[in-house]
């Protein structure tokens, strides 16, 4: 890919793709935008899709070894800095309630999405995308089952669509919710546990907990945060069982293949995942930091790290036309629509009787 001969055309694809990034993050600090709660990666995958279905027939064939670059090692190494976001601290902050329940959510979507998926006859691929994406942390997820599940890039631009949606309809639904006295049999903690167990994204937990609690006096908004945070972290355990399940899978599917095509596939990206919230956990404790943000340059870091997933979710909307929406057909939009429901309802039951039990 960097062979001498290549290295120009190469660097000319990447280069490309780190325009549109830097275009996604002024996009993503539009007041109207911001308010939507749309980060960077989600502009990003946007403007990879609308390029996708007007100029990328114009674009060299040379260029897109730079393009796959994005979505293959930066890729990885942006799952793997997006570590530095976390710390075990924030695990024991929040306690057993919290634990409990992210396992539950997880496990839970996952398995009723592969069953879902299969009622539905939809494709192995985006099943297992679009239900990683629905049970940890939304686009950062697919992105991270990506390199696992090796499926089409268009199946994961798919796969991150469905979640946006739906992690938007829920970001909005949540307050309303809150306020209209729904959730008026839950508790401030109860409640917190409830948005961070079952929202999509990141992004859409800060936003949701801040339209609920926007002092924070109330606890809503940090542990609905911290919550979420135990779910990104059940990402790395998920993507290493999911790989060692899909490669004897794969084994089994080319019986008579040979030996290097049945070799086992182990996301090592996970396990350096892992290595970076142990990493953070010293640091933190080191510079005796309050807070994850405050630990020195983890904010450039994280900074960083946003750029790089900002520029692999755009290389991905680059090989996302509509054609391929088309063939993919309602499937993937009624499996997240399903999963989405497990969310709301699965969730809530678990907020209302299964929280008390545990505290």
């Amino acid at each position: 890919m960097f062979a001498k001969e290549n290295r120009g055309n190469t660097l000319h694809g990447i280069l490309l793709i780190a325009l549109f990034s830097f275009a996604a993050f002024y996009i993503a600090e539009i007041p109207f935008v911001k308010q939507l709660s749309f980060s960077p990666l989600i502009v990003g995958i946007v403007l990879g899709m609308l390029y996708a279905n007007s100029l990328r027939n114009k674009l060299p064939e040379t260029w897109v070894p730079g393009i796959k670059f994005c979505t293959k090692q930066i890729l990885r190494t942006g799952i793997v800095l997006y570590g530095f976001r976390l710390t075990l601290g924030q695990v024991a902050e929040v306690g057993l309630p919290a634990i409990v329940v992210d396992l539950i959510v997880v496990c839970g979507t996952l398995g009723l999405g592969i069953l879902f998926g299969k009622l539905l006859g939809l494709d192995r691929d985006t099943t297992l995308l679009t239900s990683t994406g629905s049970a940890i942390c939304g686009a950062a997820a697919v992105l991270g089952a990506e390199p696992v599940v090796k499926g089409e890039g268009h199946k994961t631009a798919i796969a991150v669509s469905t979640v946006v949606i739906f992690g938007t309809i829920a970001m909005f639904l949540y307050p309303i919710m809150y306020r209209s006295g729904l959730l008026s049999n839950l508790d401030d903690t109860a409640v917190a546990i409830y948005t961070g167990s079952t929202l999509h994204e990141v992004a859409h937990v800060a936003g949701a907990g801040n339209a609920m609690d926007p002092t924070d006096s109330l606890g809503i908004a940090g542990t609905a945060t911290i919550t979420k945070m135990i779910r990104v972290m059940l990402l790395a355990p998920v993507l290493v069982v999911m790989g060692l399940v899909l490669s004897r899978l794969r084994r089994t599917e080319t019986a008579g293949a040979t030996q290097e095509k049945r070799k086992l596939t182990i996301p090592w990206f996970a396990f350096y995942f892992i290595g970076i919230i142990c990493l953070n956990t010293l640091l933190q404790q080191l510079t005796g930091a309050a807070t994850v943000k405050e630990i020195p340059l983890n904010g450039a870091i994280e900074y960083i790290d946003t750029f790089m997933l900002t520029m692999a979710m755009t290389a991905l909307g680059t090989d996302t036309s509509i054609d391929k929406f088309r063939q993919a057909g309602a499937k993937p939009f009624l499996l997240a629509a399903l999963l989405f429901v497990w969310l709301l309802a699965g969730g809530y039951l678990m907020a209302r009787y299964l929280v008390p039990a545990l505290m």
